[in-house]
């Protein structure tokens, strides 16, 4: 369930198993998350980070791809229920991946929308550029201040890496393009509830990523907890900001599928899964990515990073290769291979196991290995071409506003 990082991996880890697999997600294309902001920022189109399900299992001929949404699983009978087909297992791998977390806000949603999937992204991508044209309608200048306002809420990497772009759209982009204002005045907040940014990091990027930004002209307010967000601002506890556009990326919850099963969860709604990632007393079901709270052999909590959840993914199809074999596995082990992050145009950080890089070489190395992880030769290319005619002509090529209410400038014209 799920065709995200961790269940495409296990189901194309499952190719040379005699086992039928069945993958079942209610979309149709399996998206690259890490690069979701560059399309909220308009730097990369749609298409550029997902790829439909079918093409890459294509040539797996024991898989089948179900474009359902599941509604509830029987783990008595062995079923899993969705609005138009039962389904039934042997073996169940839930991937189902994590929402947005309001902390018991859910209201705040409407205004300050996150960014999982590819709509979240077309919709921050229509706000901000949207932003841009209702400040170029309005004379007031208070309501063309708070149009032209960005507030970005969580200090972890996607808050970072959207700030960073927020302030190139603002800084470089669209300058020459506006006649009645200077996209220039743009003011870019980041707000982070915890004492630094990037939380995760070794301090000196820390420092690092919050010195680029306040370089960026982006103003970076640590310690300061949200308490509101409606549709002109937020409410903060250092007071409270107008502004034209919200986005959150200040928390995750997992999907519900620990209700489902009524497993045992933790505060994130993560299912706690023993050693070999199956859910206790039912050995036959195994959660794995932002859907497992996973503890390594030093009892830390396994990040929801990408590169965990496809190690969860393979080792899922390996536990249930060597079951089907009527053979035994070691208990998970997870390998952290690093963390990145991007700031901007020529600045990034990247920790290894023994080395940490800034600046235009771990701008470099960011590029690099997120092209590298990317599917079919094709993406890669557009990915890479994009990339290098953002960075020579400080433009980008995919600020379409779509999917927009034809009365929705009308509100902005001056009365």
């Amino acid at each position: 369930m799920g065709a995200g990082f961790g269940g495409l991996k296990a189901a194309k880890a499952l190719a040379r198993v005699p086992v039928d697999v069945t993958v079942i997600d209610r979309n149709n294309y399996h998206c690259f998350q890490p690069l979701l902001y560059q399309v909220a920022t308009a730097a990369l189109s749609p298409a550029d980070i997902a790829w439909p399900i079918r093409g890459i299992l294509r040539r797996q001929p024991n898989a089948i791809v179900l474009m359902e949404t599941v509604t509830g699983i029987d783990v008595e009978k062995r079923l899993v229920h969705t609005h138009s087909v039962t389904v039934p297992y042997d073996y169940l791998v839930l991937a189902t991946g994590a929402m947005h977390s309001y902390f018991g806000h859910d209201e705040w949603a409407a205004a300050a929308p996150g960014l999982k999937r590819i709509e979240d992204a077309t919709q921050i991508r229509r706000r901000i550029l949207q932003a841009f044209e209702k400040a170029e309608l309005t004379d007031g200048p208070v309501e063309r201040r708070r149009l032209l306002t960005f507030v970005v809420v969580g200090g972890g990497p996607t808050g970072v890496e959207m700030a960073g772009a927020i302030a190139e759209v603002a800084r470089q982009t669209l300058p020459p393009e506006f006649r009645h204002i200077d996209p220039r005045s743009s003011r870019i907040i980041l707000l982070e509830a915890g004492p630094r940014l990037l939380s995760t990091f070794p301090e000196d990027l820390s420092a690092y990523v919050r010195r680029v930004l306040i370089r960026m002209g982006v103003e970076v307010l640590t310690s300061t907890a949200v308490t509101g967000c409606d549709a002109r601002g937020v409410d903060s506890s250092n007071g409270r900001i107008d502004a034209g556009t919200i986005v959150w990326a200040a928390g995750v919850v997992a999907s519900p599928a620990a209700e489902w099963i009524r497993a045992s969860r933790d505060r994130a709604g993560r299912i706690e899964v023993g050693p070999d990632l199956s859910v206790p007393g039912r050995p036959e079901i195994f959660a794995i990515g932002d859907t497992a709270a996973v503890i390594d052999g030093e009892g830390k909590q396994v990040p929801g990073i990408a590169p965990a959840a496809k190690q969860m993914g393979r080792y899922a199809a390996q536990i249930i290769a060597a079951q089907v074999a009527g053979r035994k596995l070691p208990p998970f082990t997870y390998r952290h291979h690093g963390d990145l992050a991007t700031v901007g145009r020529k600045a990034a950080v990247v920790r290894l196991a023994h080395l940490h890089l800034t600046g235009f070489i771990g701008w470099l190395f960011w590029g690099i290995s997120h092209i590298y992880f990317l599917i079919g030769l094709r993406n890669r290319f557009v990915v890479a071409f994009s990339w290098l005619w953002n960075y020579l002509t400080f433009q980008r090529s995919a600020r379409l506003i779509t999917g927009w209410e034809a009365d929705a400038m009308d509100e902005a014209r001056p009365r």
